[in-house]
């Protein structure tokens, strides 16, 4: 980053950093809110199998579909103007969520604060490559790290608030944290047209670029892993609990601790994978770890879940390492940010797609077979195709160069 831009950027760095950081708390509560308490949900809302398999599809679908337009939107507006939007909608469907009296509304109040998720997922890489580019490998390990906290916090205490207070509290209350998240961007907004001043020149998604991706085999190779780690994380969040519940003999209340297990093996990821994958120069293993983990835990689960429950958990979490692994990737397999944004848009709406399989596949597999089994093992077969990918990642070359040589 030459002396011009490092003076420009430097007054707004630190808000930034923290607004990067609020943001990523924000963006998987409305996620890992709901399974430990659907038994009260329940009681208010009646939810079926089926009710349940279409909210753990929600998340990835609303990323998928919101994710595809974020670049066009970041077109004209730049990537500020749709961050704040998008935690207002984050903001709303918190609210929705906790005074939801029918499976409509809450439905409803899920896809809104759904949405608002889905812009942030594809925002935040090209925000740090804007802001630091400098510090890539660094910056995106602190928001993932946070990003795991806020899959981690409110799976834990879900079930406390709201048996001390009530489910709604326990769903709405995550609206506080959205709207803290809007004073640093909305005071970034108004610095910025006070000054006269947008900040670095950024973020238009080349059209060129954005209609060549299908053809670029490294975009495949990253939303393939993408993929592979979203159907498995979303599918565990959806059935983790009522799974561990009938195969491991543990109570509603260790299921939820068990889940906060789960989602707590994505804080060492975050702070050690996107280090790790700036730093070498064939990332290659790094896939080949993963796919252990995501085996030896759901083997484990499959075959003993009674016996180390805590064990086969923790390792299934380590799989989803891959979610900052792809996160580093759309970075550094760029050269400039309309190719961040346009990589960022196709990873995560493909890999978000192809996600919101998971759940729907594992409770309809449940269903089928009245056991866990069959679910499981499609969940292994699922983390071994992300083997396939391997050899493309590790070759080190950038987005720009397939789409130049697609032209």
């Amino acid at each position: 980053m030459n002396t011009a831009v490092s003076r420009r950027l430097l007054p707004g760095r630190g808000l930034a950093l923290l607004g990067l950081l609020v943001v990523a708390a924000n963006l998987r509560t409305a996620v890992a809110a709901l399974s430990p308490i659907v038994a009260e949900v329940n009681a208010d809302i009646p939810l079926g199998a089926i009710s349940l398999g279409v909210l753990g599809m929600l998340p990835p679908v609303c990323f998928a579909f919101f994710g595809i337009f974020t670049p066009m939107i970041t077109r004209r507006h730049g990537l500020e103007v749709p961050l704040v939007l998008a935690l207002v909608a984050i903001l709303i469907g918190h609210v929705t969520r906790g005074l939801s009296g029918s499976l409509t509304m809450l439905i409803l109040g899920s896809v809104i604060a759904f949405a608002g998720l889905g812009v942030g997922n594809v925002l935040l890489p090209p925000l740090v490559k804007k802001y630091f580019p400098d510090r890539v490998g660094l910056v995106t390990s602190l928001y993932v790290t946070v990003l795991s906290l806020s899959t981690l916090i409110p799976a834990l205490i879900a079930v406390p608030v709201a048996d001390a207070s009530s489910w709604r509290v326990s769903l709405g209350m995550w609206m506080l944290l959205a709207l803290f998240a809007l004073v640093p961007w909305v005071t970034l907004l108004v610095r910025h047209r006070t000054a006269s001043l947008s900040g670095p020149v950024v973020e238009e998604a080349d059209a060129a670029i954005l209609g060549r991706l299908w053809t670029s085999s490294i975009a495949w190779a990253i939303a393939g892993v993408f993929a592979a780690s979203s159907l498995n994380a979303y599918a565990m969040f959806a059935w983790l609990p009522q799974l561990l519940v009938d195969t491991a003999g543990v109570s509603p209340a260790q299921a939820g601790t068990l889940l906060a297990l789960y989602a707590s093996m994505g804080i060492p990821c975050a702070l050690i994978i996107p280090v790790l994958t700036a730093r070498l120069t064939n990332v290659g293993p790094l896939v080949y770890v993963g796919v252990f983990a995501f085996v030896a835990g759901d083997l484990g689960l499959f075959l003993v879940p009674e016996t180390l429950t805590w064990l086969w958990v923790s390792l299934a979490g380590l799989g989803p390492l891959f979610f900052p692994f792809a996160l580093v990737l759309i970075n550094l397999r760029t050269r400039t940010h309309a190719g961040a944004v346009a990589l960022s848009s196709f990873v995560q709406s493909v890999g978000y797609t192809l996600g919101a399989l998971g759940p729907l596949i594992v409770g309809l597999l449940h269903e089928l077979s009245g056991g866990w089994r069959w679910p499981l093992g499609f969940l292994m077969v699922s983390a071994l195709a992300i083997i396939i990918a391997g050899a493309v990642i590790g070759r080190p070359h950038v987005l720009e160069d397939d789409v130049a040589r697609s032209r």
